[in-house]
């Protein structure tokens, strides 16, 4: 089941420091991460927690980056929060607010409380509860709740810097960086010089494809603070700035095009309309618009190769911005089509889910979407999920870029057919369900259980039943 030219969705951010990854591609970010016995233990602004060793896949250690191996594509670059607690309290409300594995809302009732006199502390306690939850949740994967008491923190210490940079921080990992340069402006209102808040801002830029602005934020980072992660992004957006410095672009409703300038103007203009097209036909399946302008560069294959580093089975690459290679075309050919709207398809599913979707789910659409089925390979397939050799979906929710090219084919004809199974079934509206519950933190298996009501080992046996029914000849 070999495939000709797949395309890759590097689309998430990375994590710095001690990683703990779950078997079900859920990331934390903690401190000090040790395994003791059958628990996994780590530190957080909350205390410490565990997890039991069994639902953990493995541990990454002191700044590991997850992904691309050889690549630097901008998904596997490091974005860490501000690590700097609120000024004006302690540690002892934090344990009040958080302890015992749980959020203690009571405690934190009472803070409110105290707060409405306007005693300046009272209000510093509050906001200090109310972050340590966030963090907490933050912890959890709860990014929507972590926002929230993040949030309600800010109304407490409307000028403290660190909480500012801290919602900023969760509007970037949710992909509204719009929202996320609004509270880091008014962060550096109260502190301009913080190096954390030209490090998010760069990002923030950079996710609205404002490259001179990125540029521009990190070498400020930078200058006033030694950090590798921002020294790794820097050097990745200099490449593409380097690159795109003599690419012309034009603009649609939706999307920022640039392109290097020996192209076919007609061929921009044209692919432009594809992608509008593809926009309201894949808006319309998933019902839902994205909020951020999508950025596309077309590279002669040579500066394709050279800028995105990526596997040489991918045939064009979504880390954030779609780029494919377009040498030697003078028109949207139905090959660049298909390529054009499944790297779309990354787009929305990123932005849908806050870029929490798994691998299989993001590839399994993408070919969906741009037209694929599973036909031939239904046989190969039913008989290897028979035979046991079929691979998990617990295993296809991380990078594929490590595979090799055999296991990559076997990986997007099974995410294929696993899509198709439950679009076939439950129609799209059960894939819209499932990319909703992503969004709002779930694990990828939680969110397929609710959904479809079953495991992961049951949707693999409903999908082998399914291709042996519909594909029977």
């Amino acid at each position: 089941m070999a495939i000709a030219g797949g395309v890759l969705s590097l689309v998430g951010v990375g994590a710095h420091g001690d990683t703990i990854v779950l078997k079900n591609g859920r990331r934390i970010v903690a401190m000090n991460v040790r395994e003791v016995g059958d628990k996994v233990k780590y530190e957080t602004s909350a205390g410490e927690l565990s997890l039991p060793k069994s639902i953990v896949d493995h541990i990454e250690k002191d700044g590991a980056v997850p992904g691309m191996g050889g690549s630097s594509g901008a998904a596997t670059l490091a974005m860490t929060p501000p690590s700097v607690a609120p000024s004006g309290a302690g540690s002892e409300v934090e344990s009040g607010a958080v302890h015992d594995g749980a959020i203690d809302r009571s405690y934190i009732a009472k803070l409110e409380n105290a707060a409405r006199g306007g005693d300046p502390r009272a209000n510093a306690s509050a906001a200090l509860a109310h972050h340590a939850a966030a963090q907490f949740e933050l912890s959890r994967g709860d990014l929507e709740h972590a926002l929230a008491d993040e949030r309600t923190a800010v109304t407490y210490a409307p000028d403290d810097a660190t909480v500012l940079m801290n919602v900023a921080y969760l509007h970037l990992r949710r992909s509204e960086f719009k929202q996320s340069l609004d509270y880091l402006e008014r962060a550096r209102r109260t502190s301009p010089n913080n190096a954390d808040i030209a490090k998010l801002a760069g990002w923030a830029y950079y996710g609205m494809n404002k490259l001179e602005q990125a540029v521009a934020e990190w070498k400020r980072a930078l200058a006033l603070r030694p950090d590798a992660e921002v020294q790794a992004a820097l050097e990745k957006a200099q490449r593409d700035e380097q690159e795109e410095e003599s690419y012309k672009e034009n603009e649609s409703s939706h999307f920022t095009l640039r392109y290097n300038g020996t192209a076919e103007p007609a061929l921009a203009r044209e692919v432009l309309r594809t992608l509008e097209a593809h926009f309201s036909a894949i808006s319309s399946e998933l019902n839902f618009t994205p909020p951020n302008s999508i950025g596309v560069v077309l590279y002669t294959q040579q500066a394709y190769e050279d800028i995105t580093r990526a596997p040489r089975w991918a045939s064009a690459l979504n880390d954030g911005r779609i780029r494919v290679p377009v040498q030697g075309l003078t028109g949207v050919t139905p090959e660049l089509s298909r390529v054009l709207k499944h790297e779309l398809t990354h787009s929305f599913v990123a932005q849908k889910t806050r870029t929490h979707a798994p691998t299989w789910l993001q590839e399994g659409l993408a070919q969906w979407m741009e037209g694929k089925r599973s036909g031939d390979n239904s046989a190969a397939l039913a008989e290897m999920f028979q035979d046991g050799r079929a691979p998990s979906l617990d295993s296809l929710e991380g990078s594929w870029t490590g595979l090799p090219a055999d296991a990559v084919g076997r990986a997007y004809a099974w995410a294929l057919a696993t899509i198709e199974y439950i679009v076939t079934s439950g129609g799209m509206s059960d894939i819209e369900r499932i990319l909703d519950r992503l969004a709002d933190g779930a694990s990828t298996e939680e969110a397929t259980r609710e959904v479809l009501h079953c495991s992961y080992e049951d949707l693999m046996q409903s999908t082998a039943e399914y291709l042996r029914k519909s594909y029977a000849h």
